[in-house]
């Protein structure tokens, strides 16, 4: 894959040796969140080393790491590819997940400020123009910059770091599952989703924000469960 010039820019910025292994840690974990590298694709250290410019090293460290995510799998003979998501292997991180969603509201609270409040309505608008044009790409991206949003509603960072792990363990769920489903439903819901809460935080009740997105976490989960079914029968 040929790095973006901001990829480029990025590395080429980068102070330390841990600013770029942590931009190749995220960039490759959102190359596989948004199925870019999709379930079963090979990673070559080779060309990726040389794509970001580094030894093998740093790399072998960053791919470790997403290793230990679950997100992917050292095989003897094969070499390191991308897992697979299975709805019934981690209906317990879910679960989890709605769970620790209503916490952000409520532990170490943090009252939105400007910048906030502007990535949430920046956030909104895009869900209201994915709607007119439902795209299963842009539906994976704008899920992903969602919850990096939402969670600058807390200040606990045990918190924020356990969230984080969980949600890219199950984010690539709907992309496997979409393709069953209604994606302009999905998007419309979604799109609710976000205005509800964007609301909510523009009056500063982080902790019904945090209800909201539980209730909506909850109810994804049983359409993906209902479909899962019907798809098995």
């Amino acid at each position: 894959m040929k790095p973006s010039d901001e990829l480029v820019a990025a590395l080429e910025e980068a102070g330390s040796a841990q600013e770029r292994f942590e931009i190749m840690y995220d960039t490759l974990r959102d190359r596989i969140s948004v199925s870019d590298y999709p379930p079963g694709t090979r990673l070559s250290e080779e060309a990726l080393a040389a794509e970001f410019g580094v030894s093998r090293s740093p790399l072998r460290k960053a791919l470790k790491i997403l290793e230990a995510d679950g997100l992917l799998q050292s095989v003897q003979g094969v070499g390191t590819i991308v897992t697979d998501v299975d709805l019934d292997e981690l209906t317990q991180v879910y679960q989890l997940r709605m769970e620790l969603n209503e916490l952000v509201g409520r532990l170490s609270p943090k009252h939105p400020d400007e910048t906030t409040l502007a990535l949430f309505e920046d956030i909104r608008k895009r869900a209201e123009a994915l709607r007119s044009a439902p795209d299963m790409k842009i539906f994976a991206r704008l899920n992903i910059d969602f919850f990096h949003v939402f969670v600058r509603l807390t200040d606990n960072q045990p918190l924020v770091e356990v969230s984080e792990r969980l949600f890219y363990q199950t984010c690539r769920i709907w992309l496997k599952m979409i393709p069953m489903m209604d994606l302009a439903e999905e998007v419309a819901i979604f799109a609710g989703e976000i205005a509800a809460i964007t609301d909510a935080v523009r009056l500063g009740d982080t902790e019904a924000a945090g209800h909201i997105r539980r209730a909506h976490l909850s109810m994804g989960f049983a359409r993906l469960k209902g479909h899962a079914r019907r798809h098995t029968l």
